[in-house]
C-alpha cells in the first residue's frame, strides 16, 4: 500500500509541489499576523495540494497520446513502461480530485458560500489545464491558479476578507512559480514542436527568442516584489534581489540543453527555477515574520 502510494506521488510530480505549499506559506503567514484562522488555513493547503496533483496527472493522461519519440525520456515513463495503465491514472486523478473537494466541502460549511466560487475557479482550471497548455495558455492557468487565487482564496478563509495587498503580494510571487512552467516548456520545446503542443514557447517558435523569455517572467517578478515593499513599507523583502545571479546562472544552463537528452540533465536545469521559488518564497516569508 504504501509503496503503491509513494508511486503514485512520484508520478504525480510531488517534487513541484514546493511551489504550492511555499507560495502558501507566504500568505499563510502574512494572514496570521492578520488573525487568522489556522485551522481554515491548513484545510486549504490540503485542498490545493491534491488539486495540484491531479493537475499534473491529469496532464500525462492527455499528453500520453500525443507523445513523440523525440519527446523528454522521462515523460510518461511509468505507463510507456506498463507499470500503470491510462484507465489507473485517471482513477487515481479521481481520488485526488474527491480529496480536494472534500476540504473545499469543510471550508463552505466553515467560511460560506464565496468558497463556492474559488473551488469551481480551481476545479475548471485543474480540468482543463492540459488543453490550455496545449494552447499556449499554461502560464495564464498557473498565474490564476497559484497566484490571485491561491493567495486570495487562503486569506479570505483566514481572514474573511480580500486585500489588494495580497493581489499584488500574489502577482509577486507566482512570477517564480510561471518560471519554473516557463522552463520546463523550453526544455521540452523539440518534442513539443514535432506533437503540434502550442505551448507560449512553441508558438514564439524560436528556442532562442523564447530564452530571452526568461528575463522577462523573473523581470515581472521583481517589479511587484518592489511594488510589494512599498506598499508594506517593509524593505526586507528586497533582499530577494540577491537571487538574481541565480536567473542568469540558470538562463545560461537552458542554452546547452537539447530535448530527449538523458534524464539527469533534463532535472538538474529543471530544479533550478524550482530551487529559485523556494529562496524567493523563504526570503519573503522570513521577511513577512520579523520585519
Amino acid at each position: 500500500m504504501i509503496k503503491t502510494i509513494l508511486f503514485w506521488l512520484e508520478n504525480s510530480r510531488i517534487f513541484s509541489l514546493p511551489m504550492t505549499l511555499l507560495s502558501w506559506l507566504v500568505i499563510f503567514v502574512f494572514a496570521l499576523k492578520d488573525g487568522g484562522n489556522i485551522f481554515n488555513g491548513i484545510a486549504a493547503l490540503i485542498g490545493i495540494s491534491f488539486a495540484h496533483l491531479a493537475t499534473n496527472l491529469f496532464d500525462d493522461y492527455v499528453d500520453y497520446k500525443k507523445l513523440t519519440e523525440n519527446s523528454q525520456k522521462c515523460k510518461c515513463a511509468y505507463i510507456k513502461e506498463g507499470k500503470a495503465t491510462l484507465n489507473d491514472v485517471l482513477k487515481v486523478v479521481i481520488i485526488y480530485c474527491i480529496l480536494a473537494l472534500t476540504a473545499g466541502f469543510i471550508l463552505l460549511i466553515r467560511c460560506g458560500w464565496p468558497v463556492i466560487g474559488l473551488a469551481l475557479i480551481g476545479g475548471v482550471i485543474t480540468l482543463i489545464y492540459a488543453k490550455l497548455s496545449q494552447n499556449g495558455l499554461s502560464e495564464l492557468a498557473v498565474g490564476t491558479a497559484f497566484g490571485p487565487l491561491l493567495f486570495e482564496g487562503v486569506y479570505f478563509v483566514m481572514t474573511g476578507n480580500f486585500s489588494l495587498v495580497v493581489f499584488v503580494m500574489s502577482l509577486a510571487v507566482v512570477m517564480f512559480t510561471i518560471g519554473l512552467l516557463y522552463v520546463h516548456t523550453i526544455l521540452d520545446f523539440e518534442g513539443d514542436m514535432c506533437a503540434h503542443k502550442k505551448t507560449l514557447v512553441c508558438r514564439i517558435g524560436d528556442k532562442d527568442k523564447a530564452l530571452k523569455g526568461v528575463f522577462i517572467v523573473y523581470g515581472l517578478g521583481y517589479i511587484f516584489t518592489l511594488i510589494l515593499a512599498f506598499m508594506l513599507k517593509n524593505y526586507f523583502i528586497l533582499l530577494t534581489f540577491a537571487l538574481i545571479p541565480l536567473v542568469f546562472d540558470m538562463y545560461n544552463s537552458l542554452k546547452t540543453y537539447t530535448c530527449g537528452g538523458e534524464i539527469k540533465e533534463f532535472y538538474f536545469r529543471l530544479l533550478k527555477p524550482r530551487n529559485l521559488m523556494v529562496y524567493y518564497s523563504l526570503f519573503v516569508v522570513f521577511s513577512l515574520m520579523y520585519f
